[in-house]
């Protein structure tokens, strides 16, 4: 087992499976067919993005560099988690931006019944390490289990 620690930007702890993707994700096109479709798993929609294509990622540990797209970042993230399509928590080996970090701030502070812990600048070594189908364990204090 590997512990990294990193920023915490929403608090939780939980244990999932990793779904890990190299590249941004692009959050209006990963999760269009679960806002607008009713796509339960909220299965990624993104062409472009080669490790998460048709992937589900409710319930997963999202391992990601960054989040990329357009402002509505944020919202798409605030509402997957209103309509309980997130996954499990997101971990960023880089810095979060500012408007991934508003939904899921947002999100934590304003949805009673939901639960995505958000840590970031876990690093490098973090996103080459970890693998799909990992155990990922998030703790309160932003450590990073990866078995």
């Amino acid at each position: 087992m590997k512990k990294y620690k990193g920023r915490v930007v929403a608090p939780g702890t939980i244990t999932a499976e990793a779904l890990v993707s190299h590249g941004g994700l692009n959050t209006l096109a990963s999760f269009q067919k679960a806002l607008q479709f009713g796509d339960k798993k909220a299965t990624c929609g993104d062409q472009n993005n080669p490790d998460l294509y048709g992937k589900q990622m409710a319930g997963k540990a999202l391992c990601l560099p960054r989040t990329i797209g357009s402002t509505t970042g944020g919202l798409v993230l605030y509402c997957a988690c209103s309509m309980h399509r997130q996954p499990a928590c997101m971990l960023f080996s880089e810095p979060i931006d500012s408007l991934a970090a508003a939904g899921a701030v947002l999100a934590d502070v304003w949805l009673e019944d939901v639960t995505m812990p958000v840590v970031d600048s876990l690093g490098d070594e973090f996103l080459s390490y970890v693998k799909d189908g990992m155990k990922i364990t998030v703790r309160e204090d932003g450590t990073v289990e990866v078995e």
